[in-house]
């Protein structure tokens, strides 16, 4: 069981975040905003894939007036995305955004931030402030690591916030390279008690993101580091959402369906285990999308050979161990079935559709 980090509690909309909340799954619509029709249309489908907060960039005024008509037809919150330009800020508050993110690195006149707060506070909606590497204030009062610039320029921008009592507020730090932004958390864990939003910016590809998030976001949330989460992928936005589903999974902080667990094969395996559990992790899908699995926890192990197979296939709810054409199912730690290869699927779907 990870032991969260206490912090306030903030309501994005309908969301709450902080220590005794679930960890939100975040992720950002890759429209042009201003494109009313697609971005309806993103959000809504990253909603279906399970995103509880999305985020549209706001670059201009045309982006601020689509909010309203956005917000009209999407039902998760909405997250404005700002930079330099404090009036769109305001814009997007006035028009019904549920929060905002702007970037202590690009927008520092004292007159402007004290703006975006009377805005806030008139409406009643938190304000994230996330900084980027690439894009720290100049007015940093460290000369030491790069995820201590990191903290110092957040907190010498939280201090016009606290002037003005100003305490709905997320902190995000965020680096291209996993360890600083790891440290970088870790330094800011001890100096405010804001939820965070983490997440590793830039991550790349997906074969290359999905690793750098799963061990940047993994590590901070095993830590009880992490309020809301986004994996930044360059590519679809739906993929970003299930990659969070399975980090919340594997660190034990979420579940959102069974858990297969499989061997790796080797010389020893007497069955095409691979196909095997290819095939039945589309229908544990399938089932599961239908909501016909109802116990999210269930731990499924598909093993392949005598030595670690029984043991595994034991240990979980429902398992399978195979030796040579054929394999021994466990329910619930005692063997019930002997089955043939083709038929193990079959058997285990109908074990977990009985389970209900």
């Amino acid at each position: 069981m990870i032991k969260r980090r206490e912090t306030r509690t903030v309501s994005i909309g309908n969301v709450k975040i902080g220590s005794g909340h679930p960890i939100a799954i975040q992720s950002m619509s890759k429209t042009d905003t201003s494109d009313i029709d697609s971005t309806i249309k993103e959000i809504n489908g990253l909603e279906t894939a399970g995103c509880e907060v999305v985020r549209i960039a706001v670059k201009d005024d045309k982006a601020v007036k689509a909010i309203s008509e956005i917000k009209k037809n999407t039902k998760i919150p909405l997250v404005a995305d700002i930079h330099f330009d404090h009036r769109l800020a305001i814009g997007a508050i006035k028009n019904g955004a549920d929060k905002i993110r702007i970037n202590p690195g690009n927008i520092r006149k004292p007159e402007d931030i004290n703006k975006i707060i009377d805005a806030a506070l008139d409406k009643g909606i938190p304000i994230r402030l996330g900084v980027n590497s690439g894009s720290l204030m100049e007015m940093y009062t460290s000369s030491g690591s790069s995820a201590e610039v990191m903290a110092d320029s957040v907190e010498e921008y939280l201090t016009y916030f606290r002037n003005r009592k100003f305490n709905e507020l997320v902190i995000s730090l965020k680096s291209s390279e996993v360890a600083v932004t790891r440290e970088a958390y870790r330094v800011m864990a001890d100096r405010c008690d804001y939820p965070f939003h983490v997440g590793v910016t830039a991550a790349g590809l997906p074969e290359d993101g999905i690793i750098k998030s799963s061990i940047g976001i993994g590590s901070l949330l095993l830590d009880g580091i992490g309020d809301t989460i986004r994996v930044s992928l360059t590519g679809d936005p739906v993929k970003e959402v299930n990659i969070a589903k399975k980090i919340l999974g594997a660190v034990g902080a979420r579940k959102f369906g069974p858990e297969i667990i499989s061997c790796p094969t080797c010389g020893r395996c007497q069955v095409d285990l691979i196909s095997i559990v290819k095939d039945f992790e589309k229908k544990l899908q399938i089932t599961n999308h239908e909501s016909r699995i109802t116990d999210k926890s269930l731990l499924i192990a598909i093993m392949g050979c005598e030595v670690n197979g029984p043991g595994e296939a034991k240990g979980a709810d429902l398992g399978v161990a195979f030796g040579k054409d054929k394999g021994v199912i466990f329910n619930n730690g005692e063997i019930v079935k002997t089955v043939d290869e083709k038929n193990a699927v079959k058997e285990l779907m109908g074990i977990i559709k009985n389970k209900e």
